[in-house]
């Protein structure tokens, strides 16, 4: 079966390509390379032992997409490609709305056109906002997002909602999930930030390994336990898996259907406690200082993950401990490829 991966050499497009060769699915990628690099191609390749379709496109591109379809029998989409910085997305609200909500609907129009009914799209625990209740389950209310991002990703789903609700046949399961880290067990490949990191582990990873002088931890004034925010931080191959798991329950569905399933490990860790645990599985002592609150932070929220287990027959197998020890293994590779390279020229 082949499978339309948008954003497929990115952070979580990349380990599911993986998971989905593994299956016996031929994961057929798209990526712009505006958020990731082209040398995860061949690391795939080698992960996998066989060489991957790619398109540098930009699912903006109707033209371009609409060649992808003609070229392949595609049996389903998994729909990464979209931008996902919280901060980047308050100072730059357009370029979010443009290119989240254009990506969906250029791809909705072409699956139409194509008769491609099966999408997994990815979403994300942003769209409930300040949760009212924890842990947070999918009947919990969708509030006002804190973000542009969460915004989009809320009307992303309204979109396809609407989409359904018009006849149009597709089966869509909208994955929201919580805090991806972690990397391959290879350490081929893994988060791969361009500047200084948004996410949490990354950061915590380039300070242990010298490329940042500290880390910051943003406020250390929120009502937990510790003052410092609570997630829900998944092992990006548990989440992989969990794509997959969704896609092959599509498979199954005939009529028109549409569901909202969280993806996570129904545990909050704050942000000291990932500090602490980087520092028992890494033997580095991390340099931290406190700083005032981000914009778009909430305070606390996890997962409850009992569907994705009911629905999917999906439940995450890895630790806290396993994704930081991954995350540090593949930072320690990254940088021997950086200094190798510098020696080469």
């Amino acid at each position: 079966m082949q499978i339309l991966v948008t954003g497929g050499l990115g952070f979580i497009g990349s380990h599911t390509v993986v998971a989905l060769a593994e299956q016996g699915f031929t994961p057929i990628i798209v990526d712009n390379l505006s958020n990731s690099e082209l040398f995860i191609k061949e690391r795939i390749e080698r992960i996998i032992n066989k060489k991957v379709v790619f398109y540098q496109a930009d699912c903006n591109d109707y033209v371009a997409m609409e060649k992808i379809f003609q070229k392949h029998a595609l049996q389903g989409v998994i729909h990464f490609a979209a931008y996902k910085a919280v901060g980047e997305s308050i100072t730059e609200p357009l370029k979010y709305y443009e290119n989240n909500l254009f990506s969906l609907i250029t791809l909705l129009k072409i699956m139409q056109n194509f008769s491609v009914q099966k999408l997994v799209f990815s979403s994300s625990c942003t769209v409930y906002g300040q949760a009212e209740k924890l842990p947070v389950d999918e009947n919990n209310a969708v509030l006002p997002a804190f973000s542009p991002y969460g915004n989009t990703k809320q009307i992303c789903e309204e979109i396809l909602r609407d989409v359904i609700a018009s006849q149009v046949l597709l089966q869509v399961i909208s994955l929201r999930y919580f805090n991806p880290i972690g990397a391959h067990p290879s350490a081929l490949i893994g988060e791969l930030p361009r500047g200084v990191p948004n996410n949490l582990v990354p950061y915590i990873t380039q300070t242990a390994i010298g490329k940042r002088p500290f880390l910051n931890v943003f406020g250390n004034d929120y009502p937990t336990p510790d003052g410092t925010c609570i997630r829900d931080y998944i092992h990006v191959c548990d989440l992989a898996e969990a794509h997959v798991k969704a896609l092959e329950f599509l498979q199954k569905q005939n009529g028109s259907f549409i569901d909202f399933i969280n993806v996570g490990t129904g545990t909050g860790n704050s942000v000291l406690e990932v500090i602490q645990t980087f520092e028992q599985v890494s033997g580095k002592p991390l340099s931290y200082q406190f700083a005032p609150r981000r914009s778009g932070d909430v305070t606390a929220i996890y997962a409850d993950a009992q569907k994705a287990e009911k629905v999917l027959g999906w439940k995450a197998q890895r630790s806290l401990a396993d994704a930081l020890a991954d995350a540090w293994r593949w930072e320690q590779a990254i940088c021997k490829q950086t200094q190798e390279l510098e020696k080469q020229t």
